[in-house]
């Protein structure tokens, strides 16, 4: 990561989205939250509507001016909209252009193909680590990237006002900015989103296949797993197709991990398998913890609770009462029963309180 900090700069709009999906709109809620102009572009003339209609801005018109322009079009188009954004503002030096796609080397090497490196220079890649597995429009939040790493991507030929603009949205819309080169950010991602997407893509596809009554014993860890491989398949194709040197080989090393654990367990191998299993163990540790700390053992208090209004309401007014603070919640729901278990985590300490604070209110709980 590169960590020359760009010269301030001042973000005062107009501010133009080019596709108004849910990134998109997105942008748009949280630009005009900050009281910033807003205008909106889309080759569908509905979703524009309906950005609109949701407050995020209205439909650009020729001779707008905008200041910035945030290109949220599909992968497979994002290239060429940066290249046609660029050329229409050519006359126009102080347009910073930048886009919210997922993969940067081989999308910078296709502007600078398309515009020549002097134009290009006006371009500075951006990535928000944020999403939903719903899209569109209606979709969309101001609040999607609070709290949320979005990855800057400086070129060489950059100048420091463009970095720094875009660097003024980010913080804007409530999220981190990280400063990566286009590569690094391409390592990144492929390892910590394209090749988990995949591989639960994988996981969750032996589940299309299964007997129902193998279904009804799907828990919490299976959701886990699986949950983002509900992501649009034509969508996700899209980004890892675009990133795939760096996927390769990543499922490379998955491959091989996989071939590791057949070759332990067909030859009952205790002792290998426990070695990978607490490799896993230790990449979990390694994720980052609570505000980007480091991880800290989290005990679960498991509660259960009937499948009616009000009651989570009523279960943290007794965690609060208790004076422990919840670090993170989960829920499952009983398959045959109206009822449901909420997963309580807290501090390492705090566990066995919990677990006794909410007794003493009438909650059946276990650890």
């Amino acid at each position: 990561m590169s960590e020359a900090a760009p010269r301030p700069a001042t973000l005062t709009g107009p501010v133009e989205i080019v596709g108004t999906g849910l990134l998109g709109t997105s942008i748009a809620l949280a630009c005009r939250r900050a009281g910033l102009e807003v205008l909106l572009s889309d080759v569908s003339p509905e979703h524009v509507r309906t950005a609109s209609g949701l407050g995020a801005g209205r439909p650009a018109q020729p001779g707008d001016e905008p200041q910035l322009v945030v290109v949220a079009v599909p992968p497979a188009f994002l290239g060429a909209e940066i290249a046609t954004v660029l050329r229409a503002r050519r006359s126009r030096d102080d347009v910073v252009v930048t886009d919210v796609g997922s993969v940067k080397a081989g999308l910078h090497a296709q502007v600078v193909r398309a515009v020549g490196p002097e134009l290009a220079a006006r371009y500075v890649g951006s990535h928000p680590m944020a999403g939903s597995e719903r899209s569109g429009p209606l979709a969309a939040s101001y609040a999607l990237f609070e709290g949320r790493p979005w990855a800057i991507t400086r070129h060489e030929g950059n100048p420091a006002r463009a970095v720094a603009l875009v660097e003024e949205l980010v913080v804007l819309c409530g999220a981190l900015p990280v400063r990566f080169t286009p590569e690094e950010h391409d390592r990144a991602v492929a390892r910590t989103s394209h090749v988990p997407h995949l591989v639960a893509a994988l996981v969750a596809a032996r589940l299309a296949e299964a007997p129902g009554e193998h279904l009804a014993l799907s828990g919490q860890g299976v959701r886990d797993v699986t949950r983002v491989a509900a992501g649009s398949p034509e969508l996700y194709g899209q980004i890892v197709a675009a990133n795939a040197e760096a996927v390769v080989d990543l499922l490379g090393q998955v491959r091989s991990g996989l071939d590791a654990m057949i070759a332990a367990l067909t030859a009952e191998d205790g002792v290998r398998l426990r070695a990978l299993l607490a490799r896993g163990v230790d990449g979990t540790r390694a994720i980052p913890g609570k505000h980007g700390g480091p991880v800290r053992p989290t005990p679960s208090v498991f509660v259960s609770v009937p499948d009616e209004p009000g009651v989570l309401a009523r279960l943290f007014a007794a965690a609060g009462e208790s004076e422990v603070n919840i670090e993170d919640v989960r829920i499952e729901h009983d398959l045959g029963r109206a009822v449901g278990l909420v997963e309580l985590i807290v501090e390492e300490s705090r566990g066995d309180h919990l677990a006794a604070s909410l007794e003493s209110r009438g909650w059946v709980t276990h650890r």
